[in-house]
């Protein structure tokens, strides 16, 4: 077994303080989001881990990419029909983080998702090239399937299928919205005192803040 327990770093980059902050998350969120990207060191800046609870019962996380954030919330794009669209259906309370290393800084959202109008994930299917278009109609997401060659033989029968003709959106496919109801800012600071400020939505549709201790 491998011995971590002397794997540290000191965390002293920058600070969150109650007196430069909005008064609501997505402009926090905002602010972040293109800091860390002008600051660079992330490949993707808009990779996020989704969390939900399966249909099995297990929690189950994994990395997808955020595609629009706006006042309402948090869009990104899926199957329906794979495991992780199944279990937002059943259960669309999840959660989403951002881990951004270049500035020491994490975001973890809880927030409840719904799907787009289709219009939304209409346009969006539309801005795609075609390889990732066709990619999505030739998966069967998290289906078991017998080998890589299934995937690469059905692909080249859609292209020769859909060459030169336009490429439809796929009804099972489409984008979740997740409207936040509890945002928390982590910000990475000396001795382990790290900076966590919680948004919490409240009914009348305001945002109330608490200061967490690390």
């Amino acid at each position: 077994m491998k011995d971590l327990s002397n794997y540290r770093k000191s965390y002293e980059k920058s600070e969150l303080l109650e007196l430069n902050i909005p008064e609501d998350p997505i402009n926090l969120f905002n602010r972040w989001f293109h800091e860390t990207e002008e600051f660079g060191g992330v490949d993707e800046v808009n990779a996020m881990t989704v969390s939900t609870i399966g249909l099995d019962g297990f929690p189950k996380s994994r990395v997808v990419l955020l595609k629009k954030f706006n006042e309402e919330g948090y869009i990104f794009y899926t199957n329906y029909n794979s495991e992780k669209g199944k279990a937002i259906q059943q259960n669309p309370n999840i959660c989403l983080s951002f881990f951004w290393t270049s500035l020491e800084r994490q975001v973890i959202i809880k927030g409840i998702a719904e799907k787009t109008i289709e219009a939304v994930s209409d346009n969006y299917f539309a801005s795609r090239p075609d390889g990732s278009k066709l990619g999505a109609i030739v998966s069967p997401q998290s289906e078991v399937i017998p080998n890589r060659e299934f995937l690469e033989t059905n692909l080249k029968k859609l292209e020769q299928e859909f060459e030169n003709n336009e490429i439809e959106r796929p009804k099972h496919w489409g984008g979740f919205l997740v409207r936040p109801v509890e945002v928390e800012f982590w910000q990475g600071r000396a001795n382990r005192l790290h900076d966590r400020i919680r948004y919490q939505l409240q009914s009348d549709f305001s945002w109330k803040l608490d200061r967490l201790a690390p």
